[in-house]
């Protein structure tokens, strides 16, 4: 015999429906939470390397040194902040490694947001300078190799800059967050 009257859902059948959904988001957040991750080391990693290849061919292609370093504010370098404040790219007419008056910025990206750090050692910590051989040379003229790490979550991904100024990735960093 029917009953009268609309049919729905019983409230077992509901509890049932909203257990399963609740274990499928369970499952899936993890997962989507570690695919972001995965996405922001990837494209933070490629925008650094692009900024890398970038300074070098605009050193080459203008004769002169061109410098990319921290800068909190996209007009000036700052020490003393890691990369994941932001950077810009300038011309380096006077070859000091600092943005002077009356040089050209040629490209600025800002501060990156949440966890994510970007970190630079000793010889890249505040700026990576190429000459217009290409190949990366601190102020004083010293070969300048050093590696960026970028971490985010206990994953990360290195840049290392080789003697010759040519900038790889590595991936698969473990980081102490």
């Amino acid at each position: 015999m029917r009953r009268a009257g609309p049919a729905g859902f019983s409230l077992i059948e509901l509890l049932v429906a909203l257990a399963v959904l609740a274990v499928i988001a369970a499952i899936g957040v993890p997962s989507w939470q570690g695919l972001m991750r995965d996405t922001r080391l990837t494209s933070t990693s490629n925008e650094i390397f692009t900024a890398l290849f970038h300074a070098r061919s605009e050193a080459i292609r203008r004769g002169r040194r061109a410098t990319l370093c921290t800068s909190a504010d996209g007009e000036w370098c700052a020490t003393g902040v890691d990369w994941h404040a932001g950077w810009m790219l300038f011309e380096d007419g006077n070859d000091n490694g600092r943005r002077d008056a009356g040089e050209t910025i040629v490209a600025v990206s800002g501060a990156r947001s949440g966890r994510l750090r970007i970190t630079g050692n000793d010889p890249v910590r505040n700026y990576v300078s190429y000459v217009p051989t290409g190949m990366t040379r601190t102020t004083s003229g010293a070969l300048q190799m050093g590696r960026f790490t970028i971490c985010h979550g206990g994953r990360g991904r290195q840049i290392v800059i080789s003697a010759s100024g040519r900038p790889r990735v590595v991936a698969g960093v473990v980081c102490d967050d």
